[in-house]
């Protein structure tokens, strides 16, 4: 089967432009692909998008975990796992990954959930 060369048609559309018109116009159509991805992860996240953060921030995967699960008990998922660790460092007072074992270990999570709760980021 032959395919219907037909490229010089489909660009018709394209052919008085400037490079430098295309290259906004690239742009352009890149952003309107692009921005409903990147509302969509401002106000979505995931269990694992959350583990993903906290090994970016150096914990190890088990921390992550256990950390991940009890922001999922308290209902603070949402306000990014990331957050509420340097939350939870702000209120102890500690380098944010000795507050992070804190929450892992069960500890914090009241102070960090009444911060978080009252709006406060």
């Amino acid at each position: 089967m032959e395919r219907k060369d037909d490229f010089k048609d489909r660009r018709k559309h394209l052919d008085g432009l400037s490079d430098e018109q295309l290259n906004k116009r690239f742009w352009d159509l890149l952003d309107q692909v692009v921005d409903p991805l990147a509302d969509l992860a401002m106000t979505h996240t995931s269990p694992a998008i959350e583990r993903s953060v906290l090994l970016r921030m150096g914990f190890s995967s088990l921390e992550a975990k256990s950390i991940v699960e009890k922001c999922q008990q308290f209902g603070l998922l949402g306000k990014g796992v990331g957050n509420v660790v340097l939350k939870a460092s702000a209120i102890s007072g500690r380098p944010y990954r000795e507050a992070g074992l804190e929450l892992a270990q069960g500890n914090l999570w009241s102070q960090v959930e009444a911060e978080l709760a009252g709006g406060a980021k």
